[in-house]
C-alpha cells in the first residue's frame, strides 16, 4: 500500500569516484541503495498501478514474436501520470546521471515500464541509442527493479566496454540482433557480465551505446517488475534519423523537433 504523502526524491545520493570511473570505463555500473524501503515500496505500487491501466499488450505469450515475448513495454508513464511524473524526473536520479556521464545538466529522453512476465522469454543483444536520434554519446538509461530480483529472472546482461565502440550495428532488437550482436560481443572479446541479485531500489546505469541483454524470466510465478529512465546530456541536439524507429523517436519523445534543433521539447525537461 502507499503512503499518504508520496517520498521526496529531490535529495541527491552522493556516488563515489570508483563508481564513476567504473562507468566510464566498462560502461555500465550497479549502485545499491538509491532507493530505501519505504521509497521504493510507495513507487512501486504507483508504477504498477499505472502499468497496469496504460499496458495494451493483450495477447498471450505464444503469440508474441522475440521482441514482444521479452517484456511488456509501458512508454513515459510519467506523461500520463502524477505520481509516476515525481518519479521518473526526480532530482534524485538526474543528479546521478549528470554525475556519471561529468555534465552539469540531463534531460528526460523516456520512461520505461520493463515488466518481464513469468516464462517470459530472453532479450537479445541490442544497444538503446540505435533507436534515439541525438548528436552526444553523452546518454544514460537508469534499470531500477521494484522487487528484488535474481539473474534467473531476467538480470540485465552487459558487454563491458562496447561502449567505446559506438555505433555497431544498424539492426533492431530481435533474432538478428541477437545472433549479429553475439558473434561482434565474441569477435572483440568484450567481457560478458551480470549481476547475480538486486534488491529492490538498486539500479543499474549504462550508456546509450553499450551492448545488453538478459535472459528469460524462469520464475513461475513471479513478475520481474523493473522501472527505467533514459537521460541525455543537457545541449545535444537532434540529428537525422538514420532508420525508421529513429524518426518515429523523433516524432514521439521529441515532439517532431526538426534536425539541428536542441533536444528540448516539453516531453525533454530538464532534471537539475
Amino acid at each position: 500500500m502507499t503512503t499518504l504523502t508520496a517520498p521526496d526524491l529531490a535529495g541527491f545520493k552522493t556516488i563515489d569516484d570508483s563508481q564513476i570511473e567504473s562507468f566510464r570505463k566498462n560502461g555500465h555500473v550497479l549502485i545499491p541503495g538509491i532507493l530505501n524501503q519505504t521509497e521504493v515500496a510507495y513507487y512501486r505500487d504507483v508504477i504498477n498501478r499505472a502499468a497496469t491501466v496504460f499496458n495494451t499488450e493483450k495477447r498471450s505469450l505464444k503469440d508474441r514474436d522475440t521482441y514482444g515475448k521479452a517484456f511488456l513495454q509501458i512508454t513515459n508513464l510519467w506523461e500520463v501520470d502524477e505520481q509516476v511524473r515525481s518519479f521518473s524526473l526526480a532530482k534524485r536520479f538526474g543528479k546521478i546521471a549528470a554525475d556519471l556521464l561529468g555534465v552539469e545538466n540531463v534531460r528526460m529522453y523516456h520512461d520505461q515500464a520493463l515488466y518481464k512476465e513469468p516464462g517470459g522469454g530472453f532479450t537479445p543483444w541490442h544497444q538503446d541509442q540505435y533507436y534515439w536520434p541525438v548528436d552526444t554519446n553523452n546518454t544514460v538509461t537508469m534499470w531500477m527493479p521494484l522487487i528484488d530480483i535474481t539473474e534467473e529472472m531476467g538480470m540485465l546482461t552487459f558487454a563491458s566496454r562496447s561502449h567505446e565502440s559506438g555505433f555497431v550495428e544498424n539492426v533492431a532488437i530481435s533474432d538478428e540482433s541477437e545472433a549479429m550482436l553475439e558473434k561482434y560481443i565474441q569477435q572483440k572479446g568484450f567481457q560478458v557480465s551480470r549481476a547475480k541479485t538486486m534488491h529492490a531500489g538498486d539500479a543499474t546505469w549504462h550508456y546509450g551505446w553499450t551492448l545488453h541483454s538478459a535472459p528469460g524470466n524462469k520464475s513461475e510465478e513471479v513478475m520481474r517488475e523493473v522501472m527505467t529512465i533514459i537521460f541525455v546530456a543537457d545541449g545535444a541536439a537532434v540529428t537525422e534519423p538514420q532508420n525508421k524507429h529513429q524518426e518515429a523517436d523523433r516524432q514521439r519523445w521529441m515532439c517532431g523537433l526538426p534536425t539541428g534543433s536542441m533536444l528540448a521539447s516539453r516531453l525533454n525537461p530538464l532534471i537539475l
